[in-house]
């Protein structure tokens, strides 16, 4: 229910600047949560801050990328307040042999001087490979699960500047796949994933999980100053061996961490008293 009705105070607008439609994915969960009004823009070519086809390079981190689409949501809808979503890929952090996303949701408060940000991660639907087939294309297709994620193709290879995106059925894939391979020097065509939101049924689950991250930190309250945004800021290992006594890297506890008043708070994590030996470093080196 949305708070700000039931005491007659306005609903706090928040700019969300994004031309791939995520305003969809996070609106409903926020409005409700934080009893806030999501103003959704696309006013600004947000694929000039970087794009996952490579052809134009993001300058600085994903949370740079981040905090500069919220700055320039704010500034064009006049709210006080802006989020932003940016998302990376890559392999994943364990074996580095799986397709990796790991999603940001930003929120601005330039009033509070507050930053606060929700994480997501998971495995990623992000595939590519280079084929000269209609036969190739359509197994491609398949490992890529098309049509409900949709593909990207070009001529030869990965940096080509001839670019076919947000391919949706199968009629188009094979059009763009005979008129890209007779373009081809090689006879080759390289297609991967399209990544950006809307294309990427995977990616957006993510970003959900994202928003749900941000909403709990928000409606985290320091104790001290009441600000939002009281969260984990480190966590302390130790727990010891049942076997052997020896610390290990499982946690016993967790510092909180206000960034407005810098307070900060340690709280016990461990249900257990002793780890589980299989988790020792000394028993398992």
């Amino acid at each position: 229910m949305d708070r700000s009705k039931q005491s007659g105070h306005p609903a706090r607008r928040v700019a969300f600047l994004t031309q791939h439609g995520k305003q969809d994915l996070v609106k409903t969960p926020l409005e409700s949560a934080l009893a806030c009004e999501l103003v959704h823009t696309d006013a600004y070519d947000t694929d000039q801050l970087g794009t996952y086809t490579r052809e134009i390079a993001r300058p600085g981190s994903q949370l740079d990328a981040a905090r500069r689409k919220a700055q320039i949501g704010m500034a064009l809808t006049g709210a006080p307040v802006g989020i932003a979503s940016e998302g990376t890929f890559g392999s994943d952090p364990f074996g580095g042999f799986m397709p990796w996303n790991t999603e940001l949701l930003l929120w601005v408060d330039p009033g509070q001087n507050l930053e606060v940000t929700g994480f997501a991660h998971g495995p990623a639907q992000s595939l590519h490979r280079t084929v000269g087939s209609v036969d190739e294309l359509m197994a491609f297709a398949q490992d890529a699960k098309f049509p409900e994620h949709h593909l990207v193709m070009r001529p030869d290879h990965e940096d080509h500047l001839e670019i076919v995106k947000n391919i949706h059925d199968e009629m188009t894939l094979r059009e763009v796949f005979a008129r890209l391979q007779a373009q081809s020097s090689s006879g080759k065509v390289f297609v991967e994933n399209d990544l950006r939101a809307f294309c990427n049924p995977t990616r957006q689950d993510i970003i959900r999980k994202a928003c749900e991250d941000l909403i709990r930190k928000l409606q985290s309250l320091c104790p001290q100053c009441q600000t939002p945004g009281f969260w984990v800021h480190k966590r302390i290992a130790g727990l010891p061996c049942r076997a052997c006594g020896q610390k290990t890297r499982l946690p016993v506890a967790e510092v909180w961490h206000c960034a407005h008043c810098q307070h900060e708070a340690q709280r016990e994590v461990a249900s257990e008293r002793w780890a589980d030996p299989s988790r020792c470093d000394h028993c398992n080196p």
